[in-house]
């Protein structure tokens, strides 16, 4: 008879936490030197024992991304495509049967900033930042679901914010990832019984490349002071969440938005 529940030794996992599985990546470049919350995913996931593949707009980004993981023994492939459209994301399910043999982790990890409110922002910006931000989840997860579900299940994650608790001076951002949220509790209904959970994690202020090349020393003390912690997050921070919920450790986990933020939202003071 095998043993209840609370009997099980569930803590007993091997060293590699995502060994045999294939994991995509969106976003899995960095706009700069260093590490963004995609590239840091891809790495880890690699270190971890996944085979990745890195699904980027920018080919020289994502290619800096392979070769580190190829440097460290790990297996990688590059898919180059426009978030946005249907054929890209096939292709990236795709490159992932073909190459790796399933697929078992989908990180959406991709996302861009508009600033302004309901009277700044255009008709064109509110479809470009819904376009990224929330149909290129949608978009991956279409294809990714069925690959997933044939596997016997798996970890679709989605990177969201704590701006829809805590908007500041960029609605339409605050809003695409409000829709984020909603799509994430909805998918992990959707689909549970498939296998596949679904999670959501939502960063506070970061020090990522793209932030590193905006922010004044002044901005980042801000930043700093925002956090109970009296630090700042950088993309491991986020990508270590992500190997959590990619992880079997999270099996028990679907529905949930991690908030990833130094204690940023329950201290309340502005960031930016």
């Amino acid at each position: 008879m095998s043993a209840a529940l609370w009997d099980e030794d569930l803590g007993r996992r091997p060293a590699s936490r995502l060994e045999g599985k294939v994991a995509i990546v969106t976003g899995a470049g960095s706009s700069g030197p260093g590490y963004g919350t995609g590239k840091a995913a891809a790495v880890l996931f690699a270190r971890e024992g996944a085979a990745v593949v890195l699904f980027d707009a920018d080919r020289e980004a994502a290619e800096q991304t392979r070769q580190i993981i190829a440097d460290e023994g790990g297996q990688a492939a590059v898919v180059v495509g426009d978030i946005t459209t249907e054929d890209a994301a096939q292709a990236a399910v795709q490159a992932a049967s073909s190459q790796f043999g399933g697929l078992h982790i989908l990180d959406n990890n991709v996302g861009i900033v508009t600033r302004g409110d309901v009277t700044t922002t255009t008709p064109d910006d509110w479809r470009a930042i819904l376009d990224i931000n929330l149909l290129g989840m949608v978009n991956m997860s279409r294809f990714a679901v069925p690959e997933m579900a044939k596997g016997g299940g798996g970890s679709i994650i989605n990177v969201s914010s704590i701006s829809p608790r805590r908007p500041y001076s960029a609605t339409p951002y605050s809003v695409s990832k409000g829709a984020v949220d909603t799509l994430t509790a909805a998918m992990a209904i959707d689909h549970g019984a498939q296998g596949i959970r679904v999670n959501g994690i939502a960063p506070g202020p970061l020090m990522t490349p793209r932030a590193a090349a905006r922010q004044t020393e002044e901005q980042r003390a801000l930043r700093r002071k925002s956090s109970p912690l009296g630090i700042e997050g950088s993309g491991f921070d986020i990508a270590w969440a992500a190997v959590y919920l990619a992880s079997d450790e999270a099996r028990y986990v679907t529905g949930a938005v991690l908030t990833v933020d130094g204690g940023v939202s329950v201290q309340g003071h502005r960031y930016r």
